[in-house]
């Protein structure tokens, strides 16, 4: 396969699909979409414990959404490598109160769920959550893919390589493009037959990658394209950064804000991001640089 390169991904190159269903109406993807990452855990890697009450968690997400997120993924477990998994009663524990709270304070806010469990993702649908973001692709239970489908919310189908316990012992791949776009091929026929078409493709940066892979599959988002579906780039202060400059990933927001940029115009759709402000000003800019390479070109 050949490797990407650095222009502009155009629309006009892959038809991919421009709008999800969320919560009864279409979500335009014309413009890339920013997906506000609110942890309600004490253990994740960037900001465990900051949000692990109805008040915090609600206050942030008044402030994500202000300063310009399109969708909150709340998650209530940490799946940083080497992680215990929680059961999915602890897990349900702690989202049941604050998904009625945040969408009680903004009953317009789009949510996504962060969980690989098939019970915790159809409450959560039923409280009114409008995405499913599932790590494992339906492989840690299987059962979430029946949920998706009777419900017909949009499906974020990640690439995992292990679990995370076992994920970064050494991961090896024969080419980790090749190899992902494989894994997404096979999940993607099965998703659609089942009925579910509205579906974004995350690589999964970080999830059973070395650094060399996670930039390898940077460079490829534009290759993702090729299936039709929108795609996600998750690198909001990851190791991927941390590593190369040898930093702590309190310090590693510049970094993000470059790899966004690259993200977006490798023709990400989605970022996933902790710090939406910076986040905004990344699209903005990217934005306002496509529009300009187009009338020009």
């Amino acid at each position: 396969m050949d490797r990407p390169n650095n222009s502009v991904a155009e629309d006009t190159f892959f038809q991919v699909n421009k709008s999800l269903r969320c919560r009864g109406s279409l979500l335009d993807l014309s413009t890339p979409k920013i997906m506000g990452v609110l942890n309600i855990t004490p253990d994740s890697f960037h900001d465990g414990g900051r949000y692990l009450t109805e008040k915090e968690s609600v206050s942030k997400a008044i402030e994500m959404l202000r300063q310009g997120a399109d969708i909150l993924d709340l998650g209530a477990q940490s799946t940083r490598p080497g992680a215990q998994l929680l059961d999915q009663k602890t897990e349900w524990s702690r989202l049941k109160n604050i998904i009625p709270a945040i969408l009680h304070e903004a009953p317009d806010a789009l949510l996504s769920i962060d969980t690989f469990y098939a019970t915790v993702a159809e409450r959560s649908i039923d409280l009114g959550v409008a995405v499913v973001n599932d790590i494992s692709g339906g492989e840690f239970d299987p059962r979430i893919l029946d949920v998706v489908q009777a419900k017909q919310v949009p499906y974020i189908l990640m690439h995992i390589k292990g679990t995370p316990q076992t994920m970064q012992d050494n991961p090896q791949y024969g080419n980790v493009i090749q190899d992902i776009m494989d894994y997404f091929s096979i999940k993607i026929q099965e998703l659609k037959t089942r009925g579910i078409h509205d579906i974004i493709l995350d690589p999964g940066f970080g999830f059973g990658k070395s650094v060399e892979h996670n930039y390898t599959l940077l460079g490829g988002i534009n290759l993702f394209r090729m299936t039709g579906y929108p795609v996600m780039a998750g690198l909001s202060r990851k190791s991927m950064i941390t590593r190369v400059l040898n930093i702590k990933n309190a310090d590693a927001l510049n970094g993000t804000t470059v790899l966004n940029t690259l993200a977006l115009i490798q023709g990400a759709s989605f970022l996933r991001v902790h710090d939406i402000k910076e986040a905004n000003e990344v699209r903005t800019l990217v934005s306002e640089y496509v529009r300009v390479q187009k009338s020009e070109g």
